[in-house]
């Protein structure tokens, strides 16, 4: 994930704090399955006043950065995210893990990845390397079968670190849906090798919708395909918000790098890393640092740093954009008016230009014209300047569906598309003759 860099990282809290020495870890109270919202903060009981809670808390690393309007946190509520590090701080806080996530040594992740080797490498992130690898187990019957799975490895040096890697434990042990990422288990060893944090997940053979949205080495994915990965990925954000027993989960980076397809295009969100217990109940919004990533996070976030569930709502938004169009959120290499994808689209916002000039020219017009309209209208109510006036992601659900279903059963028909950004110039347009097929010509986008 890319932090959000609005300033140089700053120390917080009492500049003499001192970093624990040893870090040595127990993950039992974390890797509970419990659904209460005292599952975040189990351990604080076991340091008798804040000053001891404050002395073991580690400095924020590079990756986290305050923006400068931000307010200072002054309450323990506010300062959550040191919470959820200190709940494994100790072995005497022993509730067992459940029972489907299983501990993994070291060694075993070794073999299984080949060494780490570079032909077993996913992908690379702030995070470390993600690698593919081969479990092998047995079943009651003597015999065995194999597993594939993706074996994330803590980069020490990374902009990430180990707060990020116990969140992820933490909340995929305690989530179950079809929309997030399973959690296969976790490795935590210290000793001669030194530090060892890995993540073992379930295996996501057609990567991410980023990749299939931005990356010319991919199929174009179909435009009812998107809509059916959009609408699985609401599905797991409604029941982060919703869904969970006296608790919310706001997962504070959605973007399409997060989104993973399994082998048949169903979408999971993965890298739980910067998630957050939402605000009590009463509260408005939780006080925090600023982390995200650039073009997704919601501009009141930005500003203040107070985090709600319709942060997550705006990031939504910025993904619908993306599919419909086809374009990043920020794309630096484009010229300055196209670099940001709202800033570009701002032309049909304000009724100057059509709809079709701005659909992804790599659908070649097969789309539904109605469905893209709502698509785009529910994207607006998303990015509303106001968070209250944000849908809940359940009313977001509800609405998708409903496009969905406007086409079912039906192809999508061939539309008149521009191939090149309308600017009111002269732009490359497709278009169907009478017969069906599909020539070119030039003309103004009006």
């Amino acid at each position: 994930m890319t932090c959000l860099p609005f300033s140089k990282s700053e120390k917080t809290g009492n500049e003499s704090r001192q970093k624990n020495p040893k870090r040595f870890f127990s993950l039992n109270a974390l890797s509970s399955k419990r659904s209460d919202k005292s599952a975040l903060r189990s351990t604080l009981s076991l340091f008798e006043t804040r000053e001891q809670r404050e002395s073991w808390r580690p400095e924020l690393h590079s990756s986290e950065v305050r923006s400068p309007s931000a307010q200072q946190p002054s309450t323990k509520r506010e300062e959550c995210d040191a919470d959820v590090v200190s709940a494994a701080s100790s072995p005497t806080s022993a509730s067992p893990p459940p029972s489907e996530i299983r501990v993994f040594s070291y060694t075993e992740l070794r073999a299984a990845t080949r060494n780490f080797s570079r032909s077993h490498l996913l992908g690379e992130g702030g995070f470390g390397c993600v690698y593919k690898a081969t479990l092998r187990h047995a079943d009651p019957n003597g015999s065995y079968y194999t597993q594939e799975v993706a074996v994330k490895q803590l980069n020490l040096k990374g902009q990430q670190g180990h707060k990020e890697w116990l969140s992820e434990v933490h909340f995929l042990g305690m989530v179950k849906h079809p929309n997030l990422m399973k959690l296969v288990g976790y490795c935590a060893e210290d000793g001669a090798r030194g530090i060892q944090r890995l993540l073992v997940y379930e295996f996501m053979p057609n990567k991410s919708l980023e990749d299939h949205l931005f990356s010319k080495g991919h199929h174009v994915l179909s435009w009812n395909k998107r809509l059916q990965i959009i609408l699985g990925a609401a599905r797991g954000l409604a029941y982060l918000h919703e869904e969970i027993n006296d608790i919310q989960v706001i997962f504070r980076d959605f973007k399409t790098s997060n989104i993973l397809l399994d082998q048949d295009f169903s979408p999971k969100l993965s890298d739980f890393g910067l998630a957050r217990e939402g605000p009590e109940t009463g509260a408005s919004h939780v006080t925090t640092v600023v982390v995200g990533t650039w073009g997704y996070a919601a501009p009141e976030y930005i500003q203040t740093g107070h985090l709600t569930s319709k942060s997550d709502v705006w990031s939504f938004g910025v993904v619908l954009l993306e599919i419909l169009c086809g374009r990043k959120s920020m794309e630096r290499s484009r010229p300055k008016n196209e670099q940001q994808l709202l800033e570009w689209l701002k032309p049909y916002f304000k009724g100057q230009r059509k709809l079709e000039c701005f659909v992804d020219a790599r659908l070649e017009g097969i789309y539904s014209l109605k469905q893209a309209e709502k698509i785009a209208a529910l994207a607006l109510l998303c990015l509303n300047k106001s968070p209250r006036r944000r849908p809940l992601m359940s009313e977001v659900v509800e609405s998708l569906a409903e496009i969905v279903e406007l086409e079912k059963g039906s192809t999508p028909e061939l539309n008149a598309m521009c191939a090149f950004p309308c600017d009111g110039e002269d732009s490359e347009r497709i278009q169907p003759n009478r017969s069906g097929a599909v020539f070119r010509w030039f003309g103004t986008c009006s």
